[in-house]
């Protein structure tokens, strides 16, 4: 594993300084993050586990899931997480054109709305699929009032060629006061988040960090 695309290389965030990599403080917070859902039975056991620990975090939810699975969107919502914007089909932002992106990005958005009452918000969070976005894209997303929220930490659950153990330790061994930690309530992550979310809290925890989600 490369530990360079583990954890995000400093570089990399000053190239980048409009995106948000991490949130610095002195009081040890840490971020974790959600992308993909909502999606029956992993969302939901995603959210167990949160509440299970008391918890809070950010889900990052494509629209057409929303639309599928609104009860869970909800739920996310009811339960005190924060919702960002990962547009409604899951774009590659460097395949399509900035119109075509930000279309998508406002059917997510309408979804988001339609089924939330968080419409009024001044501040809203997107992270770009894949971490893939144009400048221009970002420019027009920034000027409409979106953080762009990146990962200081990915946790790599989504390979299936990462073991469930790795996984646990991308995130243990990378993770520092200030962390945004990128996972996924997806189908093909679920075998190694099932393994390592609960892990990871417990040894979070007992390192005196702080969950807490993005606003």
């Amino acid at each position: 594993m490369d530990l360079m695309w583990v954890k995000t290389n400093s570089f990399i965030k000053w190239l980048f300084p409009k995106y948000i990599w991490d949130i610095k403080n002195k009081e040890n917070k840490i971020y974790l993050t959600f992308d993909d859902g909502p999606i029956p039975e992993i969302t939901e056991w995603v959210l167990d586990v949160l509440k299970n620990e008391d918890i809070k975090a950010t889900f990052f939810c494509i629209g057409d899931n929303i639309k599928k699975n609104p009860s869970i969107f909800k739920r996310i919502i009811s339960e005190g997480h924060s919702v960002g914007n990962h547009t409604f089909n899951h774009l590659k932002g460097w395949n399509f054109s900035t119109e075509e992106y930000l279309e998508n990005t406002y059917l997510c958005e309408e979804a988001i709305e339609f089924n939330s009452k968080i419409s009024d918000k001044k501040t809203k969070l997107f992270r770009p699929p894949y971490g893939k976005i144009k400048l221009s894209q970002s420019r027009k997303l920034r000027k409409l009032g979106y953080k762009i929220i990146m990962w200081d930490v990915l946790s790599v659950d989504y390979d299936q060629k990462v073991m469930p153990e790795e996984c646990l330790e991308n995130i243990i061994k990378n993770t520092v006061s200030g962390s945004i930690i990128a996972c996924h309530d997806s189908i093909k992550a679920f075998k190694n988040l099932e393994y390592a979310l609960p892990k990871a809290i417990k040894h979070l925890k007992e390192k005196g960090f702080v969950f807490e989600k993005i606003d």
